[in-house]
């Protein structure tokens, strides 16, 4: 694939047509005035030339065409992942925005627990019915990290049989829930997102909420005790309550092929209507690292360690979500 060219754009201002305007002269700035002698009275600030209007719209409408032309003529870049930068930055992340800022209201904390550079596992709950907490976690790491950092979640292979979800998964930088392609991102220096509880999370019914599930066998520690990285545990508020699924129509879902099919008060009842969210209040709190780099080589292969971790994990996790939920005030608010 070619690489991405910039192309440049004319800076100069559009003239505008017509007669010619008197333009009042602006003052030097008070720094390179020198007075002659001694000034009764305040002396006058240099006020700017207010930016004409226009000009940032004029940029945005340059970028966006600039963009669209690279979309046509295939002058972009994807990594060996499927991952598209650009159009992540440019528009999925503008499409979740909203749902994360007006929406969701996502609260962050402890973002500085996010390395500003080099590889870091992010751990955290899976709740909702549908995962929307995943994509909430991508646009909180993106938008609230001093560096602007981009999370790489791993997806169960569900995700990427799907026609359409399969592609925009990929381009939004998901991957296959596997130990090679983690390790390969790790030591890639990317951050990995990783959500170990997987469909018995996300599917769980409503009575069991913020009540964690097993975290299988521990497969993301040792990936991390391979790649050397730290362990960033992350805990979610508000995904429980967005679709609270009070039945599972198990029949329904083995002729679909789905590991669940939800009943919630609003679905399937009100149709589509009923697969709109609930506008809850969400934080997403991360916790302190764990780091990796000092255990030996051999200790990915230690069944105990991977097991103390992973309780370690979970356990400072769950104590979150208890913390975090006596906190709020309400779901919504």
């Amino acid at each position: 694939m070619a690489d991405a060219k910039v192309i440049p754009f004319d800076e100069d201002r559009p003239r505008r047509r017509g007669a010619p305007r008197k333009v009042r002269a602006v003052p030097a700035p008070a720094e390179a005035v020198e007075p002659a002698g001694p000034v009764d009275g305040p002396v006058p600030v240099p006020v700017p030339a207010p930016a004409p209007p226009g000009d940032g719209w004029d940029r945005r409408i340059a970028g966006g065409l600039a963009f669209l032309r690279r979309r046509i003529t295939g002058e972009y870049e994807v990594d060996d992942f499927g991952y598209d930068k650009e159009l992540t930055d440019q528009v999925l992340m503008s499409l979740l925005r909203p749902v994360y800022d007006k929406y969701f209201r996502v609260e962050v904390k402890g973002i500085e627990n996010i390395p500003k550079e080099g590889g870091a596992l992010i751990v955290a709950n899976h709740s909702g019915t549908l995962p929307l907490d995943g994509l909430m976690l991508q646009v909180a790491v993106h938008d609230q990290h001093p560096a602007e950092r981009h999370l790489r979640l791993l997806a169960a292979d569900l995700v990427f049989m799907l026609p359409v979800v399969n592609e925009i998964a990929r381009k939004a930088g998901h991957t296959l829930a596997c130990a090679e392609d983690a390790q390969r991102l790790l030591e890639a220096g990317e951050l990995v997102g990783v959500m170990p509880e997987g469909f018995k999370g996300i599917g769980k019914p409503f009575g069991e909420r913020y009540k964690l599930q097993r975290f299988g066998r521990g497969g993301f520690v040792s990936t991390a005790l391979r790649a050397g990285t730290p362990i960033v545990p992350c805990s979610i508020v508000g995904a429980e309550e967005i679709y609270p699924m009070i039945g599972n129509a198990k029949t329904l879902a083995r002729l679909l092929g789905l590991p669940y099919f939800p009943v919630t008060p609003t679905f399937p009842w009100l149709g589509p209507l009923g697969a709109v969210p609930l506008p809850t209040k969400w934080t997403i709190q991360f916790g302190e690292p764990i780091p990796t780099d000092g255990y030996a080589p051999e200790a990915a292969e230690d069944p105990m360690l991977m097991f103390n971790l992973t309780d370690q994990v979970r356990e400072q996790i769950q104590h979150t979500l208890y913390k975090l939920l006596v906190q709020r005030r309400s779901v919504f608010f």
